[in-house]
């Protein structure tokens, strides 16, 4: 991956972002450093916290130019743009002591931490940007959602599978809200699981055949021409089975269970903002 560029705060145009930090090497921190690696390459240079030391030691083991600090100023020393990855309810310890000048660019990964919040936490007036970048970045297969739209960032994470830059914090609590019903997805697919193997199906073929099937619905959404509905209306016919299964279990009140669901999860990241 080669450096990225953009224009700058100060208006200057094509500037590479050379080197990058990265404060708590966690799930996604190791994903960034992947997808920054995949392909190839040892651009940008990655300086990495001494948090996480399992992974932040394989990781400047298995790739050329990723570096491991002492701690996390010497991070943001190294760093142009600086990567905070800690877990929110972490942030005060993990950020205690730890100055950003004001040239440095900030991007916040952590759910339910705003940009008020962080400037007070870091006492910077660096250029904030909140990102939802998943672990799929590591394959470069994932669209990661930021605001507000810094041309640094998005440069970035456009690299890593794509960008989507939202007006503003309301938006984007919306979406980041939207990130936790991916293991509902994954404990639906055991549930259909389970429910083949009560039946007599050997769970292991039931599960091999449960991953085949949904890979294939992962692949069908890479079809943009055709809304959500329009695929789901394509892939059933009146009576059959998929609209019997959709209209039988998938009724109102499961909608409105959702809908109340994600409603008290959207405030609950808005009040810990």
């Amino acid at each position: 991956m080669t450096a990225r560029t953009g224009r700058d705060t100060r208006g200057r145009e094509d500037v590479p972002v050379r080197r990058i930090g990265i404060i708590g090497v966690g799930e996604i921190g190791r994903a960034v450093v992947m997808g920054l690696r995949h392909g190839g390459g040892a651009e940008p240079e990655v300086f990495l916290s001494p948090r996480g030391a399992r992974t932040r030691a394989e990781l400047a083991g298995r790739y050329a130019g990723v570096h491991v600090c002492a701690d996390n100023q010497a991070v943001v020393d190294r760093a142009e743009l600086v990567i905070v990855a800690v877990r929110g309810q972490d942030r005060h310890e993990a950020l205690a002591g730890t100055s950003v000048t004001g040239d440095k660019v900030v991007v916040n990964v952590m759910a339910g931490v705003a940009h008020d919040e962080l400037r007070r936490t870091l006492g910077t007036e660096a250029p904030l940007v909140r990102a939802i970048p998943l672990p799929a970045v590591r394959e470069r297969r994932s669209v990661t959602v930021v605001h507000p739209s810094h041309p640094a960032v998005d440069a970035l994470f456009e690299g890593l599978g794509g960008v989507l830059p939202v007006a503003d914090e309301a938006a984007f609590d919306v979406l980041s809200a939207l990130t936790g019903t991916l293991t509902t997805h994954y404990a639906y697919l055991a549930a259909l699981t389970s429910w083949a193997a009560g039946q007599g199906v050997p769970a292991a073929d039931a599960e091999r055949y449960i991953r085949g099937l949904f890979q294939g619905v992962g692949r069908a959404l890479g079809d943009e021409s055709r809304s959500l509905e329009r695929l789901a209306a394509d892939h059933e016919t009146p009576g059959g089975s998929n609209e019997r299964v959709r209209s039988g279990w998938f009724d109102r009140a499961n909608r409105e269970a959702l809908t109340a669901t994600l409603d008290q999860l959207l405030a609950h990241l808005r009040a810990d903002g």
